[in-house]
């Protein structure tokens, strides 16, 4: 039976895989790389450090933490600007799971990222059980140690949480934390989901897991 819900944060929660895209090319130009848009796609899903770091040294720049910085800065000054980027009704759903089960946020991004975002859907911390990003583990995805710390700050097994991500490390690692796995459509398709990992279930809006959840449980109790 799910008792608790993991969320990965961007794709998911909040659309902002383009700003984010666009804060990094413009952040690494500070450094001196010219980086193209193609570059960052191995790595979406995996944490900042991998995200900008592995792209800086594909131009032959060594990684410092000062370029998160700009990223970031650059980052909470275009997401200021786009509040479309919140996906439809999702404080809705979320007060509408949390109303039966515990939630935690679970980001591969480091903290500052995730606190930008939760202010971008117009929530704190303490809207969640519990709140872990990729500055809390120590292996990112698609290693679970980000889903499977959420699940233990919520107090449930892992095997009884439901985990939902919208990129294909992400999904890999909902799908390796052990409970149940849900990806959802934001950044590739069903098909393309399917080709690399599969996941328990897919869905299209975050609007349907109220109802997936609903039909998890009731199917698991007959």
């Amino acid at each position: 039976m799910v008792e608790c819900v993991l969320f990965d944060m961007d794709g998911v929660l909040i659309d902002s895989e383009k700003i984010i895209l666009e804060a990094a090319i413009k952040g690494l130009r500070v450094f001196g790389v010219n980086a193209e848009p193609e570059d960052f796609l191995p790595y979406v899903g995996a944490g900042e450090d991998r995200y900008i770091g592995c792209v800086a040294q594909k131009y032959g720049t060594k990684f410092v933490p000062e370029m998160k910085s700009v990223v970031y800065d650059i980052y909470a000054d275009i997401i200021k600007k786009h509040p479309e980027t919140v996906y439809p009704g999702v404080k809705e759903v979320i007060e509408k799971v949390k109303s039966k089960y515990k939630c935690a946020v679970c980001s591969a991004a480091d903290y500052t990222k995730v606190c930008h975002n939760l202010n971008a859907i117009g929530v704190t911390q303490s809207f969640f059980d519990a709140v872990v990003s990729g500055s809390d583990v120590k292996r990112q995805k698609p290693f679970p140690d980000v889903f499977l710390k959420g699940a233990e700050k919520c107090g449930v097994e892992p095997a009884k949480c439901l985990a939902i991500d919208d990129s294909l490390n992400g999904i890999r690692a909902a799908v390796a934390a052990g409970g149940v796995s849900a990806g959802i459509t934001t950044m590739f398709s069903k098909q393309e989901i399917l080709k690399t990992v599969k996941p328990d279930f897919i869905v299209e809006d975050i609007r349907e897991l109220p109802a997936l959840i609903e039909t998890v449980n009731s199917n698991l109790s007959m």
